[in-house]
């Protein structure tokens, strides 16, 4: 997505958004949206008082009725303009992606034989074979190889990610290409189901649904839309009986300026350009209700591996304990991690080859690999000769020593400690009833994670640790990094429990996760953030997936869901407060001449009767527009607490909103009151 950040007033965004504008007033799309639908109804109103005066008998007010009108048609296609310009900046990015996607060749590979194919006959389940300088023809997992990946196409970014088998960052995008080597792709998505393709739907975003909070404000704008309709109804009457006349076209007016036509004429655009900004950070959120439930987060779970630190655990050194030496230790991690493809167990064959250790390749020909599991916590090797040999957490290994009759070296622990204390991680590496020492693996606290975390307590959310290290190693990254509360040697089921204590006690909770045993915990969290490189099953059990795979981007995301909420709540409250200026501008000059003592309510100092009405319509209409860049961008999110942040935008939009339409309108009054 390397155009993906539009700018707000692209010339060709904006022209199609005036097109649209007028498009939108056909009344059965109108009819989406009441309160816009009420102010169209009125434009049609006066529209046949203009061509038809006499039948209306309005002639002697045709110019009045003229400028209502205008006025009245301008305020429903500022509204139109303003949505369909969200949606513009939505098709523009979908009209790039959609530059992107082309069919590619695919190498299918069918039992030892190479087919080439179009990727559109590719199907889930297919495996292919894609070579340094080719396309990645659709959406997989790599099963075999280690190669460079450019996702830029995706992504924006121009530097290579590695993708590799046997891990967590075995995830491929349709329409990336391979930079490096050769890998083998498993393909996981049919045609039309592709992350290219979600995304193309997503952004698009003029068939969106509205979510809960979008669908209860537009209730509630209904309702006072129809209350302000019966008591301008009924107002007709109640005036003709004290003998005041009271056109039409000032009704509707007054109407107008009653109901809650900003916010009514942004609302839908303030939706859209919510999920426009959360998609321009390269965010893929499956739903906009994930996005505004990511603004409700009370509780953040967060894997430390990759997200609090930088998670490129590598084997830093060799620690032997008991009576061993360091290459008879080293020499047996080796074994161990012969056929072990994840980063920790390359590191270890990359140790030795610094140190200069030899290693017996042949030993390991034959023998039955034995993965990691989070509910062993071990991985190593069974030999051909009968010896096992097994590396992993130091309680695990220690449990699997003792059931193989072995001994526990007395210094095991406190040198595991040790490391620990460090922030370290160590691994103990044993071959059956021998644990021959300890493989320190190093990882570090990203820069800046403490002060993004005292942001997150500000907002008032409650940050938790997940790690499948040992209490003292977590305890160590915990406090260095300020989170709340971590949980050690945690499982899947651990990560689940935590998410469903919070869930009871009535609390949002968000996680993130790349790998197949985060799966269950993503789907269970309120919102789950999924990583692109990661696993599909993690992809598929989350609500939002990050392109750019940095788990720590959970925080931001946070904040665009408030910044989201914020921005409705803050034009909702101005734009009710500018009912409250625009009252004191009409209702005087309705009743100001047949009723002398209302001219007491003409604070304003407005010149007369129908340049106080037309100045409120002016400004009622000219508002809107002047507020579309605010609803495109969003309201600035400060972290604070809930009490704080309520205060300052009651003071900004409230007190804001009062105070603005009295200095607008009189200004507009002065110029108006000159013309007529």
């Amino acid at each position: 997505m390397n155009n993906k950040r539009q700018s707000m007033f692209n010339g060709e965004i904006a022209k199609h958004a005036v097109k649209e504008s007028f498009i939108k007033l056909n009344p059965m799309f109108m009819m989406k949206n009441p309160v816009m639908f009420i102010v169209e109804v009125g434009t049609f109103v006066v529209l046949m008082m203009v061509l038809f005066p006499k039948y209306f008998g309005t002639e002697d007010q045709i110019g009045f009725n003229i400028s209502v009108f205008l006025i009245l048609l301008f305020t429903v296609l500022f509204a139109n303009f303003a949505e369909a310009l969200a949606e513009g900046r939505g098709k523009a990015q979908a009209d790039s992606l959609k530059k992107g996607k082309r069919e590619i060749q695919a190498n299918k590979r069918i039992g030892s034989e190479i087919k080439v194919i179009n990727s559109t006959e590719l199907r889930k389940g297919d495996v292919v074979i894609v070579s340094s300088g080719e396309m990645i023809p659709g959406d997989g997992e790599v099963i075999e190889g280690l190669a460079s990946v450019d996702e830029s196409a995706i992504t924006g970014e121009s530097a290579p990610v590695i993708k590799e088998a046997g891990g967590d960052f075995n995830s491929v995008t349709g329409g990336t290409r391979v930079v490096s080597d050769v890998i083998t792709v498993r393909i996981t998505a049919d045609p039309g189901e592709s992350f290219i393709d979600k995304m193309i739907s997503l952004v698009e975003g003029a068939q969106r649904q509205k979510t809960p909070n979008e669908i209860a404000l537009n209730t509630l704008l209904t309702c006072l839309t129809l209350i302000f309709l019966i008591v301008v109804v009924t107002l007709a009457p109640i005036a003709n009986y004290f003998d005041i006349d009271l056109p039409i076209p000032v009704l509707i007016s007054l109407l107008v300026c009653l109901i809650p036509t900003t916010i009514g004429g942004l609302l839908s655009a303030i939706g859209i350009a919510g999920m426009d900004r959360v998609t321009q950070f390269n965010v893929l959120a499956m739903s906009g209700k994930a996005v505004e439930a990511s603004g409700d987060i009370n509780t953040m779970i967060l894997d430390k591996t990759g997200t609090i630190t930088y998670g490129n655990r590598m084997a830093s050194e060799f620690i032997p304990v008991g009576k061993m030496t360091k290459k008879e230790l080293g020499y047996w991690a080796a074994i161990s991690s012969l056929k072990d493809e994840t980063p920790e167990g390359r590191s270890v064959l990359e140790l030795m080859r610094k140190l200069d250790y030899f290693v017996e390749d042949q030993l390991a020909v034959g023998g039955e690999f034995v993965e990691f599991k989070a509910q062993t916590r071990m991985s190593g090797i069974d030999l051909k000769d009968g010896r096992h040999v097994r590396k992993g957490a130091v309680d695990s290994v220690r449990k699997w020593v003792e059931s193989q009759g072995g001994l526990i070296p007395a210094d095991l622990e406190d040198k595991a400690n040790v490391i620990s204390s460090d922030g370290g991680t160590p691994l103990a590496v044993a071959v059956d009833g021998i644990i021959y020492g300890l493989i320190y693996l190093k990882d570090t606290v990203k820069p800046g994670m403490k002060e993004r975390f005292d942001q997150l307590r500000q907002m008032g959310i409650k940050t938790i640790m997940c790690t499948g290290d040992n209490p003292l190693t977590a305890a160590t990254i915990a406090r260095e990094a300020g989170v709340d509360s971590f949980i050690a040697e945690s499982t899947p089921e651990d990560k689940i429990a935590v998410i469903r204590r919070e869930q009871s006690e009535g609390k949002l909770v968000a996680m993130t996760g790349d790998g197949t045993n985060d799966a269950p915990a993503l789907a269970q969290a309120d919102v789950g953030l999924a990583m692109n490189s990661g696993t599909t099953a993690a992809k598929e059990a989350s609500n939002m997936v990050d392109l750019d795979s940095d788990p720590s981007k959970i925080i931001e995301v946070v904040a665009i869901g408030k910044q989201l909420l914020m921005t409705r709540g803050a034009l909702t409250t101005f734009s009710i407060a500018n009912d409250v200026a625009k009252y004191f501008a009409i209702i005087p000059a309705m009743f100001m001449v047949a009723i002398p003592e209302m001219n007491g309510l003409n604070v304003m100092s407005l010149g007369s009767p129908l340049s106080a009405i037309l100045s409120a319509l002016i400004f009622n209409a000219v508002i809107i527009p002047l507020l579309i860049p605010l609803a495109m961008k969003g309201v600035k999110y400060k972290p604070m607490g809930a009490s704080k942040l309520l205060s300052r935008n009651l003071l900004i939009y409230g007190v804001g909103g009062v105070i603005a339409p009295f200095l607008g309108i009189k200004v507009i009054d002065l110029i108006v009151h000159l013309w007529i």
